[in-house]
């Protein structure tokens, strides 16, 4: 295999270019971006950066030093605009065709949007940054969208001095996650705080004074964000023959077809611990994926599943969320460990028998990371919980 081509040069497209060459390739290997940026972390950007208590440079993922010694053929600012399977080549927007032996898809996702025009999104520096030059005491911010994501930009806002407006279809903020128990119990720091939060609203459209909702109401914003969930970019692959559905279909070992593999945010694989196909948009899962399918790619003889236990975190005013698993699709929560109503405690859920998903408020790492011990392990549920901690299904 002399040549390598990784398409998506974020946190998965990273790890995949870093583990070739670390396991020992030494062919070409390029390395196609999108953005004109050299690869940054995103988890920041609607944290940290939207605050200002970073500034861009310090979400670069590796000094430039570090890029040059994987001696990379880069190609950024560009984006991959199809695939041939049959020739193995990618081509590029400026024209180019990259010729490749094997290939890792890490092209991740892009924001959702609502009809209208004006409003922002929070997916790139650029996006970040804009937003962050309107963010100042007075001002009227309306978020729709009360995820992870939105629920973040809404702590980072309300601490800055704005009025935030949050509008949420379901009735339950990340209900369809975390459960309802849990859902109200992060919402209620929102409202705590005199965030104006809206369940069980639609928005049909962004309009000059703010959005419109399903019902006809306007809501006056200054400034509008949305945060309504992502698309994974897939439309290169289009007519390519690669399985697409939610992102690009893969087996256990994360391969779309013959030497073709996908990491990331984009990719959507069969994880055997669960028993189920998924795709995680989570900076860990990111990176994690990227090296395995760089490794499954680079030593075909040696592949090993990719079956993690998913991880991801949230900063929102004075709290810390942690979580392991999978915890979509549950069928029970229960509470076994400190106090929902204090904002510390540990939440376990179940699918089918076993322990799939853990979520923490508020409490040590170590608390949480003896919970992932236990999903990795696929412990039986009544082994894990009692059944008296239960507090109903989620």
């Amino acid at each position: 295999m002399n040549r390598i081509v990784v398409v998506g040069a974020s946190a998965a497209g990273l790890a995949a270019a870093e583990t070739l060459r670390r396991e020992g390739y030494d062919g070409t290997l390029t390395l196609v971006g999108d953005e004109p940026l050299a690869p940054y972390d995103r988890p920041p950007l609607s944290k940290q950066l939207l605050s200002a208590e970073w500034e861009p440079e310090r979400l670069t993922l590796r000094p430039a030093a570090d890029l040059a010694a994987l001696d990379l053929d880069l190609r950024l600012g560009v984006a991959a605009t199809g695939l041939e399977l049959a020739d193995r080549t990618v081509r590029l927007a400026d024209g180019s065709q990259v010729p490749y032996d094997g290939l890792i898809v890490a092209t991740g996702v892009r924001p959702r949007k609502l009809p209208g025009e004006g409003a922002h999104v929070l997916r790139t520096l650029g996006d970040a940054l804009t937003l962050r030059d309107q963010l100042a005491p007075g001002l009227r911010l309306v978020i729709v969208g009360a995820g992870f994501l939105g629920a973040e930009a809404a702590a980072v806002a309300w601490r800055l001095g704005a009025h935030v407006t949050l509008l949420e279809p379901a009735p339950v903020p990340l209900a369809h996650a975390v459960g309802t128990r849990v859902g109200e119990l992060l919402t209620r720091a929102h409202v705590d705080r005199g965030i104006d939060l809206r369940c069980g609203v639609g928005v049909s459209e962004v309009t000059e004074d703010g959005v419109r909702l399903a019902d006809g109401e306007v809501v006056e914003a200054d400034e509008v964000l949305v945060a309504v969930g992502s698309r994974p970019n897939t439309e290169w692959l289009e007519g390519s023959g690669l399985p697409l559905g939610d992102g690009v279909v893969c087996d256990e070992y994360c391969e779309a077809a013959r030497n073709v593999y996908a990491a990331g945010d984009v990719a959507r694989w069969y994880n055997p611990l669960f028993g189920t196909s998924m795709r995680i948009e989570h900076r860990t899962n990111a990176a994690e994926q990227g090296m395995a399918a760089a490794r499954n790619l680079f030593r075909p003889d040696a592949r090993k599943p990719f079956a993690p236990v998913p991880y991801f975190w949230s900063d929102q005013y004075d709290m810390k969320i942690q979580a392991y698993g999978y915890l979509r699709g549950h069928d029970e929560v229960a509470v076994v460990e400190g106090d929902l109503a204090e904002r510390r405690f540990v939440a376990a859920y179940r699918t089918g028998d076993r322990v799939a998903g853990a979520l923490s408020v508020g409490m040590p790492p170590k608390v949480i990371r003896q919970w992932r011990q236990a999903i990795a392990a696929g412990t039986a549920w009544e082994e894990a919980v009692r059944v008296e901690a239960a507090v109903g299904e989620g």
